[in-house]
This record gives C-alpha cells, sequence and structure tokens, in this order.
C-alpha cells in the first residue's frame, strides 16, 4: 500500500511538468487529395479566396467556385500520381510547394503557396501548369 501511494504521489508531481506537443500543421492532407484527384478535400485546405491557375486560364475564385473548378479538371485529366519535388516551409507563415501532378495523358507542374492558419495550412494560390 506504501509502495502504491508512493507511486501516485511521484505521479502527480510529474504531471504538472509534462510537456505538451505543439500539433504541427503538415502537408501530408493537400498531398493526398491531389494524389486522388480530390477537388472536395482539396477544397477543405482554400483559403474563401483562392487564386487558381490552370494551364494559364488564371482567375480568383471563392473556395466553392474552385472546387468546382477543379473538379472539372479532375474529371478530364484523372490522377496516377503526385509527387512533391521541392518545398520552402516557414512555419507560421507563408510556405511554398512544387509537384508533379500526373495524369494518363499529361504531367503538370503544380505550385501550392500555403499560410499558416490556426495550426492548419490554407492554400491562396494553386497553379497547374502542363510540362
Amino acid at each position: 500500500m506504501l509502495i502504491i501511494k508512493f507511486l501516485f504521489s511521484l505521479l502527480m508531481f510529474i504531471s504538472p511538468f509534462s510537456e505538451e506537443k505543439e500539433t504541427v500543421p503538415s502537408i501530408d492532407p493537400i498531398i493526398s487529395a491531389l494524389e486522388s484527384g480530390s477537388s472536395n478535400d482539396l477544397a477543405r485546405f482554400f483559403e474563401n479566396s483562392i487564386t487558381l491557375n490552370i494551364n494559364g486560364q488564371q482567375g480568383d475564385y471563392s473556395r466553392n467556385q474552385a472546387e468546382l473548378v477543379l473538379k472539372d479538371f479532375f474529371k478530364k485529366n484523372p490522377s496516377q500520381g503526385f509527387s512533391i519535388l521541392y518545398q520552402k516551409e516557414s512555419p507560421g507563415s507563408i510556405s511554398t510547394y512544387i509537384g508533379e501532378y500526373t495524369s494518363s495523358t499529361s504531367i503538370y507542374r503544380v505550385f501550392i503557396k500555403v499560410s499558416d492558419s490556426n495550426n492548419s495550412f490554407r492554400i491562396y494560390s494553386l497553379d497547374f501548369v502542363k510540362n
């Protein structure tokens, strides 16, 4: 019984000093959405307004409009894979990623610009440029 009280006291003493891990935003869910060609999953990471460029057709769109444009793009260019080629991460600020989106007919260079907002990434600019 004395050992249990000692262990309990020790646990109570150590608990306040244990560090909570701060969640760090990850680009992985965005990569997964691009790999699967899911405009719905990708749109979850859009800012309220996003600059979207698909092979020279550029515009500023609301989250919902951009999702519809990407839905059409993914329908015409089904994904066969996506990979990150370059990343410049600035925690708590703006990060840039360059990737390669492969479809059955073409390969696109993808430029992703995200801001770190409330511990999650928000895409504010997305470009698909055909190689």
